[in-house]
């Protein structure tokens, strides 16, 4: 009765993930913040296996955990939040990360051999589209937050995360999930931590605000979240949470015109729309196929 309520709850909890971004990004620094989020993340799941005496990973794999947690963690959280960091509405970095699905699906085709259809390609074209439609008014607007090098960071992202997934697709199949977590966000903090040092003052401003930020970021999405795709995993469902991933943006949008009255304009719905249904139409399964595995992403 209470499995109904799960895939609803993971989008939500999915989508807040960039309203947190939105939240804590006045008052630290991106790299800086994603630092103290994955070290924090990776000690949970420390306790988390020492209380489930879990068995160690084969070197091999702890290696392909970490390099498919750079990239899922390190190169697309660090992509997003510097971009929401230098004014990408939250709404508008998820609509382009919302792409990830398509995208990875293209890839798989290059990196794994998956057969690509004229309905990938098809969808590609009209979730383009839709982004642009959404993106280009303000394209350069002052005070938008819509520049070259927040797009940059996005496109970064999404393909970061892609590369990521089919990563632990090919090599982490398989393997313990609490384990294999663990070592994704070693994998993050690899990537975070040095550009902290390298890139940023590590000036952070201690609020109630970057406090419930990082506490929601941690336990809702580092692990309350990535629960609840265990959950559907194990019951069967990755087709169905592939499709959950195209609800992302528009709830996204909805929580930050809510929140911090970023503009939901008509032709911004459209082209949401537009991208929704991009997405929607290459990856939706035909009718009589087996649903494909799918790779578990964490965030």
């Amino acid at each position: 009765m209470m499995k109904r309520f799960i895939p609803p709850l993971f989008v939500v909890l999915w989508a807040t993930g960039f309203i947190g971004a939105r939240y804590a990004m006045p008052w630290a620094e991106p790299f800086t913040f994603l630092s103290g989020r994955f070290v924090i993340a990776a000690a949970f799941f420390a306790l988390l296996l020492l209380v489930l005496g879990s068995q160690r990973l084969p070197r091999n794999t702890v290696l392909h955990a970490i390099g498919a947690g750079a990239l899922m963690h390190g190169v697309y959280l660090g992509g997003v939040f510097w971009a929401i960091h230098k004014g990408m509405p939250a709404g508008l970095s998820a609509l382009v990360v919302g792409l990830q699905p398509l995208i990875t699906a293209v890839m798989a085709g290059q990196v794994l051999g998956e057969k690509i259809l004229p309905r990938h390609w098809l969808g590609l074209a009209i979730g383009l589209v839709g982004v642009v439609t959404v993106l280009w008014p303000k394209l350069g607007v002052a005070g938008s937050g819509i520049t070259a090098a927040t797009l940059e960071a996005s496109v970064l992202a999404v393909v970061a995360i892609s590369a990521g997934t089919i990563w632990q697709k090919r090599h982490g199949s398989g393997s313990d999930l609490v384990a294999g977590t663990f070592w994704q966000y070693v994998g993050g903090a690899a990537v975070a931590v040095p550009a902290s040092l390298l890139f940023e003052t590590r000036a952070v401003v201690l609020n109630g605000e970057l406090v419930f930020a990082m506490a929601w970021l941690v336990l809702v999405l580092s692990v309350g979240a990535i629960f609840l795709l265990m959950i559907l995993i194990r019951d069967g469902e990755m087709a169905k949470v592939g499709s959950l991933f195209y609800l992302v943006p528009a709830v996204t949008a909805l929580m930050a015109w809510a929140l911090f009255g970023e503009s939901l304009t008509p032709v911004q719905i459209v082209g949401m729309a537009v991208t929704t249904l991009g997405v929607g139409l290459a990856t939706a399964r035909a009718p009589g196929l087996q649903a494909p595995t799918r790779a578990r992403a964490s965030r």
